[in-house]
C-alpha cells in the first residue's frame, strides 16, 4: 500500500496509473493478439466438426446395402411378413404356413404356499433337461441350485434368472407352477431329471414342484410346419431365412410376399449424405464471406470493465467477423471437395460421372460448391441400375477408378489433417499445434512483459517518492529559516 502526495499535495497515484497506462498499451495489445489467436483456433475447430460430421456418414455410402436396399410386401401380413437382405433377389415368393412353431410348456398341480421355506433335504443342485419324444436322448439340458431356507418362488426366480431357456412361475389365481421353455420347437416336455442324492432322481419335480399330480398338464414343443413355393420345410422358430429373406410367421394361412429394390430407402440415405454435406460446405464458405472489421480490436480485460454485457457481445461479433476469412486451409479444402464432384469415374458401368444421375455442384460459384440434385433423375437411376450407382460412389480402387465417396473423404481427411495441424484438437497440448505454439510464446512474452511493468512501477512510485522527500527536505529548511528571520525581529 502506497501513499503519495502528503508533502506536495499531488495525486501521485493518478499519476502513476496514467503512465502505467502508457507503459501496458504494448501489453494489452499482446491480450488482443491472443484473443484473436484463441479465437482463431475455435473457428477452425468448428469447422472441423462440420466436416467430422460428413466424415461420419462416409462409411455408409461405401456399403452396399445403401444403394441395394430391398423393400418386402406381403398378401397377407397375419400370416408371413418379412425383412430382405441386400443380397436376395427380386421377385415372388409363396408361403404356406400350416402350423406355427410352439414352446414346451407344463403346469402343475395345486402348490399350497409357494412363499413357505422347503425342507433343506431338498438343498441342491438339480439339471433340468428337455427330453424330446419318447425314447429320444435329451435335447438340452440346464442346472439351477436350491438353498438351504429357499422357499418355491425362490427356487423358480432363480431357474427364471439362471444362464437357460427355462422361465418358471407361481400362478396365484390357479394356485400353480408354470414352467416353460423359451425357445420354441421339439425341444421336448421339459423334466428335472437329476438332483442331490439324498433324494429321488426326480422328486423335487413330481412331489414338490408336483409335477406327477393327474392334474397336471404337460405339453412338447412342436416346430413350425410350412412350405415354400409347394415344398414343405420345418422351422425350430417362427422365422426362416431364405436366400436373404427373413420370413416372419404370424399366424397359419398362404401369402405371396414381392422382394423388390426400395428405391426411396436408397434416396433417403443419398439425400441425408447431400444435406449433411451442404452444411459442411455453407459453413467452411460462410467463413470465406464474412466481412471483416480491422477496426474492431478484441476488447481487453480494461476494456470490458466500462461495458455492458450487450455491449461487448456486439463488439465481439464484428472482432469476430472474417476471422477465417483467406485462409489458405479452408479455400483450398473446399476447391479439393468440389474438384472430386467434377471428376469422372472409370468404373466399366453405365455412369461415369455424377451428372449423370442427377447431381451437381450448382451454378452459383458464391455458394462455395453445394450439392444440387434432380430428385427424378435420381430415383430413376437408382431404380433402373443400382448397381452402377454404386460403383460411381463407392469404388474402393486406387486412380480414375476410385469412387466418388472416396474421393470426397480424401479431400475431407487431408483438410481435417490440415486444421489440426494448425489448431489441434480440445485435447491437444499448445505444443502439438501450430497456433498453440504462438498462444505459448505469446503467454511467455506476456508473463515477462508483466514482469517489467512491475519493476517499471516500481520505479515510478521511487522517483516520486524521492521528489516528496525532497520537496519536504526543503519545506522543512524553509520554516526553519523563516522561524530563525521572525525570531531576530
Amino acid at each position: 500500500m502506497r501513499i503519495g502526495g502528503l508533502a506536495t499535495g499531488m495525486d501521485i497515484d493518478q499519476l502513476v496509473n496514467k503512465l502505467m497506462t502508457a507503459e501496458r498499451m504494448p501489453l494489452d495489445r499482446m491480450e488482443q493478439d491472443k484473443t484473436t489467436l484463441t479465437w482463431k483456433r475455435d473457428g477452425f475447430r468448428d469447422m472441423n466438426k462440420a466436416l467430422l460430421d460428413l466424415d461420419q456418414l462416409m462409411l455408409d455410402m461405401k456399403l452396399s446395402k445403401t444403394y441395394q436396399s430391398k423393400a418386402v410386401s406381403s398378401s397377407n401380413e397375419s400370416a408371413v411378413t418379412a425383412t430382405a437382405a441386400s443380397k436376395a433377389s427380386e421377385g415372388a415368393y409363396n408361403i404356406n404356413v400350416t402350423s406355427l412353431a410352439t414352446a414346451a410348456v407344463s403346469l402343475s398341480g395345486a402348490v399350497a404356499d409357494p412363499d413357505q421355506a422347503l425342507d433343506s433335504k431338498w438343498a441342491g443342485t438339480y439339471t433340468i433337461e428337455g427330453n424330446g419324444q419318447v425314447g429320444d436322448p435329451p435335447s438340452e439340458s440346464w442346472e439351477f441350485e436350491v438353498k438351504d431356507g429357499d422357499t418355491m418362488n425362490d427356487v423358480l426366480k432363480r431357474i427364471t434368472d439362471g444362464n437357460n431357456d427355462v422361465r418358471a412361475f407361481y400362478d396365484d389365481k390357479q394356485g400353480k407352477i408354470i414352467m416353460e421353455s423359451t425357445k420354441t420347437g421339439e425341444y421336448g416336455q421339459l423334466t428335472i431329471t437329476s438332483g442331490p442324492d439324498n433324494t429321488g432322481t426326480t422328486d423335487f419335480f413330481d412331489t414338490v414342484m408336483n409335477m406327477s399330480d393327474p392334474s397336471a398338464v404337460h405339453k412338447q414343443g412342436t416346430d413350425a410346419q410350412f412350405s415354400y413355393n409347394g415344398l414343405d420345410l420345418t422351422s425350430k422358430d417362427n422365422a426362416y431365412e431364405l436366400n436373404g429373406i427373413n420370413f416372419e410367421f404370424k399366424g397359419e394361412g398362404t401369402a405371396s410376399l414381392t422382394v423388390k429394390n426400395d428405391v426411396d430407402a436408397t434416396f433417403d440415405k443419398i439425400m441425408k449424405f447431400v444435406d449433411t454435406y451442404n452444411k459442411a460446405i455453407e459453413t467452411l464458405n460462410d467463413s470465406q464471406q464474412e466481412e471483416k472489421h480491422n477496426e474492431f480490436r478484441p476488447l481487453t480485460s480494461k476494456q470490458k470493465e466500462d461495458m455492458s454485457e450487450k455491449e461487448i457481445e456486439l463488439w465481439e461479433e464484428k472482432a469476430k467477423s472474417g476471422m477465417l476469412r483467406g485462409e489458405s486451409i479452408i479455400t483450398d479444402g473446399m476447391f479439393g471437395l468440389r474438384r472430386s464432384w467434377y471428376s469422372q469415374v472409370e468404373t466399366g458401368g453405365e455412369y461415369t460421372s455424377v451428372t449423370e444421375i442427377g447431381i451437381t455442384t450448382g451454378k452459383n460459384y458464391l455458394n462455395g460448391g453445394k450439392l444440387e440434385v434432380d430428385e427424378e433423375k435420381l430415383k430413376a437411376a437408382l431404380r433402373d441400375n443400382p448397381d452402377d450407382v454404386q460403383k460411381l460412389f463407392s469404388n474402393s480402387a486406387e486412380g480414375a477408378e476410385r469412387g466418388l465417396i472416396n474421393r470426397v473423404e480424401d479431400a475431407v481427411k487431408s483438410t481435417m489433417g490440415r486444421i489440426e495441424e494448425r489448431a489441434g484438437k480440445g485435447t491437444d497440448t499448445l505444443d502439438n499445434y501450430s497456433l498453440g505454439k504462438r498462444l505459448k510464446d505469446l503467454d511467455g512474452r506476456m508473463s515477462d512483459f508483466e514482469a517489467k511493468l512491475t519493476r517499471v512501477e516500481t520505479r515510478y512510485w521511487n522517483e516520486f517518492t524521492a521528489m516528496e522527500k525532497a520537496i519536504q527536505r526543503m519545506n522543512m529548511q524553509s520554516q526553519q529559516l523563516m522561524s530563525q528571520f521572525g525570531g531576530g525581529m
